[in-house]
């Protein structure tokens, strides 16, 4: 079973960047594609983005799309999740999750993820 670990996250003020890393616990995790997904109280998990395994596409959830961007080393296993000007309402849990039947796609469903980490909270202050 893969290990899944989040990391990164932390309290920043508005307009400020956080990066995200996810690292997998073996060469398993290079073999999906890997999305993020995000969850604040009270609401479900939502969606954020998903990068092939090959790291040369990505689907992308409208409000984060151009603050947000996505990186891939799978020499170390790692995702990367650059969150720049971010917002309020970007505060949430941030989870990373592993697709291992699937090299690439759009899924925005968790359903569809294999594997997760424990999820690391960003908190966006005004």
């Amino acid at each position: 079973q893969v290990q899944v670990a989040e990391s990164g996250g932390g309290s920043v003020q508005a307009g400020d960047s956080l990066r995200l890393s996810c690292v997998g616990s073996d060469r398993t995790f290079n073999t999906g594609a890997m999305g993020w997904f995000r969850q604040a109280p009270g609401k479900e998990r939502e969606f954020v983005v998903v990068v092939s395994r090959n790291g040369d596409y990505t689907y992308w959830q409208d409000s984060v799309k151009g603050r947000f961007t996505i990186s891939r080393d799978n020499a170390k296993n790692t995702v990367y999740l650059q969150m720049n000007s971010l917002k309020p309402e970007d505060t949430a849990v941030y989870y990373c999750a592993v697709d291992i039947h699937r090299a690439i796609g759009a899924d925005t469903s968790p359903r569809s993820y294999d594997f997760w980490g424990q999820g690391t909270q960003v908190t966006v202050s005004s």
